[in-house]
C-alpha cells in the first residue's frame, strides 16, 4: 500500500515490521460535544485500520483522551462540577457516537490524568539530557520548557525553520524562557486548578508531552503510523517528534505521519472555537451512519471537505442505493455475477493512498451490475457477498436505519431530568422515568461516571 507521508512529503510504500502496524491517533479533548470534523478524522483512520487488517496486517491502535486542558478546566468552572465529571460525560457521548458510526474502538484509550508518572519520568529524562529546563520557581512551583534550539532538525515535519517560525508568528516571550519558541512540558500550578506533585512542585503536564509519553508507554520507542488532523502538524506533532526523539535517542519516532484535511463550513474550518459546527449526533440522526461515512469517504482524505445539506442528503440516498442492492432477494438461476474484478479494482483504489472515493465508485458499479443482473434473472448472491465484504472494509453496515438513533437526544434529555430529580430527592418521579424508558426498551445503567443507556 502506498501512503502519503507528511514527514517526507512523498507517497511511499507502507509496510509494517513483523506483520504488526503500531498506530497512534490523537484523540479528543472532551470538554464539549464532538462534531462532524472529529467524525471525519476518526472515520478516515478507522478505514485505514480496517484496510490494513483486511490485507492481513495486525494493527495495534492507541488513541488518547486529553482529559486535562485549559478549556476543560474552564468548562468545569462554569458548570461548578469537577473536571473529571465533565470529561467523563463527553467521553461517554463520543464513544457512543463513534460506535454508532461503526468506528472500531482503539485497543487502548490512555488518559492524560492516568499517565502522570510516565509523563514526569519523560520530562526528567529530557532535563537530564539537556533538552529541557525548569523556570525559576514561583509560588513553590516551576514551569518546565523544551529547548528547541538543542534539536538540530526541529521543524522537519512542518518544513519550517526556527527563524521563519519566529518571524512569522506573534509569540510573546514568557518569563523564564530561553527562546520564545521553547514550548511547555510542565505547567506550574495555578490557584484553583487541578495539579499533581512533581520534582518541580505541583502542576500539570503540557499538551504535547502527553501524547509522547502515552505513545512511548503503550507502543514503544518507534511506531509505524501516527495520525491526526492537518491542524496538528504544527506545533503538536512537530513537538511530539522533538521531545520523543530527544528522549529515546532514536529516529524516526514514527515512520509515517498521516494527516487528514479540514472539514469546512463554507470558507472556514469547522471547529468548536468558531462555533460553526454540526455535532456528530446531529449528523448521525439526520443522515444515518452510512450516509455520514459515504460523505466523508467520497473525497480524498488529504483534501478539504466542504459540508452542505445537499451533499449530506445525497450521501444518505447513496447509502440506501447500496443497501437495496446488497439486500435484494437473489432468485436468479442464470450465469452468476462475478465479483472478483470489482474486488481487484477496489483493492487497487485503496492501495493508491487510501483512495476511498474510487473505492466507493467501485461499490456503485457493482450495485448497478447486481440490479441489472437481477432484472435479467441472473444469480447475484456471490456478487452481494463481495459487496458486503468490500463495504465492510469502508465500515459500511448497509442495514436498515436504527430508529433508536433518532430517539437518542430525547433519552439523553430524560436522563438529565432524572439526575436533577434525584438531586432534588424526588425519587419517585426519577424512578418513573427509569420505568417508562424500560417499557420502551431503553435500559439505564448508573455508574461512577454517570448514567449510560442501551437498547434492551
Amino acid at each position: 500500500m502506498r501512503l502519503y507521508n507528511t514527514l517526507s512529503g512523498h507517497t511511499e510504500e507502507f509496510t509494517a515490521r513483523d506483520g504488526e502496524a503500531l498506530m497512534y491517533v490523537c484523540g479528543i479533548t472532551p470538554y464539549s460535544d464532538s462534531h462532524l470534523g472529529h467524525a471525519m478524522s476518526y472515520v478516515i483512520f478507522d478505514t485505514l485500520r480496517r484496510y490494513l487488517e483486511y490485507r492481513g496486517l495486525k494493527v495495534k491502535h492507541v488513541q488518547n483522551y486529553t482529559d486535562i486542558d485549559d478549556k476543560l478546566i474552564a468548562r468545569a468552572g462554569r458548570e461548578g462540577v469537577p473536571m473529571d465529571e465533565v470529561a467523563e460525560r463527553y467521553i461517554r457521548e463520543f464513544e457512543r457516537d463513534t460506535a454508532a458510526l461503526n468506528i472500531l474502538p482503539a485497543h487502548i484509550y490512555p488518559r492524560a490524568t492516568q499517565e502522570i508518572p510516565a509523563i514526569i519520568e519523560m520530562i526528567e529524562g529530557l532535563i537530564e539530557k539537556g533538552y529541557a529546563y525548569p523556570s525559576q520557581p514561583r509560588d513553590g512551583s516551576s514551569d518546565v520548557y523544551y529547548r528547541v534550539e538543542k534539536k538540530a532538525d526541529y521543524g522537519k515535519l512542518s518544513k519550517r525553520s526556527l527563524d521563519s517560525m519566529l518571524s512569522g508568528a506573534r509569540i510573546e516571550p514568557l518569563e523564564g524562557k530561553e527562546n520564545p519558541m521553547d514550548f511547555t512540558l510542565w505547567k506550574g500550578a495555578k490557584p484553583g486548578e487541578p495539579s499533581w506533585d512533581s520534582p518541580w512542585g505541583p502542576g500539570r503536564p503540557g499538551w504535547h508531552i502527553e501524547c509522547s509519553a502515552m505513545s512511548l508507554r503503550h507502543l514503544g520507542k518507534q511506531i509505524d503510523l501516527h495520525g491526526g488532523g492537518l491542524d496538528l502538524v504544527f506545533p503538536h506533532h512537530e513537538n511530539e517528534i522533538a521531545q520523543t526523539e530527544a528522549y529515546t535517542g532514536e529516529a524516526p519516532f514514527s515512520r509515517f505521519w498521516v494527516h487528514n484535511g479540514f472539514l469546512q463550513m463554507g470558507e472556514e474550518k469547522m471547529s468548536k472555537s468558531l462555533g460553526n459546527l454540526i455535532t456528530m449526533r446531529e449528523a448521525i440522526d439526520r443522515f444515518g451512519p452510512d450516509g455520514v461515512r459515504i460523505f466523508i469517504l467520497g473525497s480524498s482524505y488529504r483534501k478539504p471537505l466542504t459540508y452542505s445539506e445537499e451533499a449530506m442528503a445525497a450521501a444518505k440516498v447513496a447509502a440506501e442505493r447500496l443497501r437495496v442492492a446488497v439486500t435484494c432477494e437473489d432468485g436468479g438461476t442464470g450465469d452468476p455475477v462475478d465479483g472478483a474484478p470489482y474486488k481487484e479494482r477496489f483493492i487497487a483504489a485503496m492501495e493508491d493512498d487510501l483512495n476511498t472515493s474510487a473505492a466507493i465508485a467501485v461499490l456503485f458499479d457493482l450495485a448497478r451490475e447486481i440490479n441489472r443482473a437481477r432484472d435479467a434473472g441472473r444469480a447475484v448472491g456471490e456478487a452481494q457477498s463481495t459487496m458486503r465484504e468490500l463495504a465492510g472494509v469502508l465500515g459500511l453496515r448497509l442495514e436498515a436505519a436504527d430508529e433508536s438513533l433518532a430517539a437518542a437526544p430525547f433519552v439523553d434529555l430524560l436522563i438529565e431530568l432524572r439526575k436533577e430529580l434525584r438531586e432534588a430527592k424526588q425519587y419517585a418521579l426519577a424512578d418513573r422515568i427509569r420505568t417508562g424508558l424500560a417499557e420502551l426498551g431503553i435500559v439505564l445503567e448508573d455508574g461512577a461516571g454517570g448514567t449510560s443507556w442501551k437498547s434492551a
